[in-house]
């Protein structure tokens, strides 16, 4: 018998083991979309909306749990060479690719084989790749797959968060005859191992996924997940209606508030309002996203160039406040660095960061030769319409103080060409983890990142934080990494490039009925044990 027939063997009597769960009712889990769906290839998921996507399509060799520690998925158990630079992972041969008559077989799939993950990786590591994905393995000399259930990645050096960053969708394994097949419309056609298939997409109307009855996990008591029969998305773009949607039942979940509903949904102090409490639920949990404002701080001389004046915009506000009236409590006042809450790198005790003191302000101002801002020209911050009410209130409270802020509105993808191209000297932005560690923030500011090539949008430039950044980088010392990292964040509080706003929540909303949906601080949307009780 061929290799390949023996690993589909195995996997169909190792899923004949799992117990297929008896639904009477169909089990739908809805859910809308505002900004739409572009493409299901995974190697495009570059943001949340097609992250979540492609999370119920595909898999990888791990996953990132509730506590963000990465957990065996593809891959059954892995072992790091004591260097750090060697990953050699075991893959479970159960594994089976969504059915797909271009696989030529007489049930339409086949198993996963270390050779697949080969050339998944592969297809985003080449030179040529336009994937946004490619960065990820930037430490990365080589794949190796020396047999069908054994996968092994060589690294240039170490990188100790290198485990997490392969939870990361981007990683997913595809296979080559379907992705071959259709070159770029893959994105239309995917096939990958995950807990659900695409059955329809209607492009800007709607998406249904349905329950993949071959998937290869099963729940504790033996059950074959997913519990759920379909998922079903719709791309309402207008988010009040979308509101209205959940609220009246059409969909079962809801994730974040706009600013224009809060109020409707939510106390002042963050909790559900009495009238919501009886029908709906409300899971908050901390967000790895950093909300703040970033100075250009090269090229033409300005007043932002000054670290006091950037110092004194910092003590200008008042956040406390601002996170009370405007945000409903929902997130922490960023009066620490760049690190959010929630990561190994944030320092609880941290002596670093901005409070709100208008008189240490207004000292500031004067140091620099503009007492109660005299002398100083407008200053323009550029944002988008989401955050037009933050930034009003920092225009006034900064006017207090003397300063001359013009808020600049702007869609956001211009917004996003304008910051990249170095068009914006003071400019709104945010950060959502890429994958749970403080280098990912602290990578903003590593001058060889700097714009348009890379992510330093501010374009800082500091060689000891550089050295710093490079030595934490490379320490498989925990302890020693973390001490670097709340070192490199001290140091840019007092740099002053940026502007801390606040440390996010995920906020999920959804229907008494609705159970076991998970997440963590990455905002994933789990449906593997979700179940709808009607």
């Amino acid at each position: 018998m061929k290799q390949s027939n023996i690993l589909i063997a195995l996997a169909v009597l190792t899923l004949a083991a799992c117990r297929m769960p008896d639904n009477s009712d169909k089990q739908i889990f809805r859910y809308n979309e505002s900004a739409g769906i572009t493409t299901l290839d995974p190697a495009y998921a570059k943001d949340q909306t097609l992250i979540w996507g492609c999370t119920q399509l595909y898999n990888g060799l791990v996953r990132l749990d509730e506590q963000l520690q990465p957990q065996p998925c593809i891959a059954h158990s892995w072992t790091i060479s004591p260097d750090g630079k060697t990953y050699t992972f075991a893959l479970r041969s159960d594994v089976l690719f969504h059915k797909n008559p271009l696989f030529n077989t007489h049930d339409s799939t086949r198993a996963v084989t270390a050779a697949d993950f080969l050339y998944s990786f592969n297809r985003i590591f080449s030179p040529t790749s336009d994937s946004p994905g490619r960065w990820i393995f930037s430490d990365v000399d080589r794949f190796e797959a020396p047999d069908d259930t054994t996968f092994v990645i060589h690294l240039t050096q170490p990188f100790s968060p290198f485990l997490s960053l392969l939870g990361m969708v981007y990683c997913s394994v595809v296979p080559h005859e379907v992705v071959e097949h259709y070159g770029p419309d893959f994105r239309q056609h995917p096939c990958g191992t995950g807990p659900f298939y695409l059955q329809l997409w209607k492009e800007n109307v709607k998406l249904v996924m349905r329950r993949n009855p071959h998937y290869f996990e099963c729940d504790s008591a033996g059950q074959r997940l997913p519990y759920l029969d379909a998922v079903a998305v719709t791309f309402i773009v207008d988010k009040q209606t979308s509101f209205l949607e959940f609220v009246k039942g059409n969909l079962d979940f809801m994730n974040s508030l706009d600013a224009a509903y809060k109020d409707e949904l939510l106390t002042r102090t963050g909790q559900l309002k009495a009238k919501y409490a009886d029908r709906i639920d409300m899971v908050s949990t901390p967000f790895l996203n950093t909300e703040y404002l970033g100075f250009r701080i090269e090229g033409a001389s300005t007043p932002l160039n000054d670290r006091r004046i950037r110092q004194a915009i910092n003590y200008g506000f008042d956040r406390e406040k601002m996170m009370r009236y405007l945000r409903n409590g929902i997130g922490a006042p960023g009066c620490g660095g760049m690190v959010p809450q929630g990561l190994p790198g944030f320092d609880t005790i941290a002596d670093y960061g901005y409070t709100y003191n208008p008189i240490k302000a207004a000292q500031l101002l004067a140091e620099a030769g503009h007492p109660h801002g005299k002398g100083l020209p407008t200053i323009t911050l550029s944002t988008t319409s989401n955050y037009l009410d933050l930034c009003k209130y920092i225009q006034q409270q900064l006017g207090l103080l003397g300063l001359d802020i013009k808020v600049d509105v702007n869609p956001p993808a211009s917004l996003r060409e304008q910051v990249a191209q170095g068009k914006c000297a003071w400019f709104r932005k945010s950060w959502i983890a890429d994958y749970p560690d403080a280098e990912n923030y602290l990578s903003l500011f590593y001058s060889p990142n700097r714009c348009p090539a890379g992510s330093n949008y501010t374009r800082y430039n500091n060689p000891k934080y550089d050295r710093l950044y490079r030595r934490a980088k490379q320490t498989s010392d925990e302890q020693e990494r973390i001490a670097l990292y709340r070192e490199m964040d001290r140091m840019l509080m007092q740099d002053a490039p940026v502007v801390v706003l606040y440390y996010d929540q995920v906020l999920h909303f959804t229907h008494k009925y609705v159970h076991g949906l998970r997440s963590n601080a990455m905002n994933a949307l789990d449906l593997r044990y979700v179940t709808i009780d009607k």
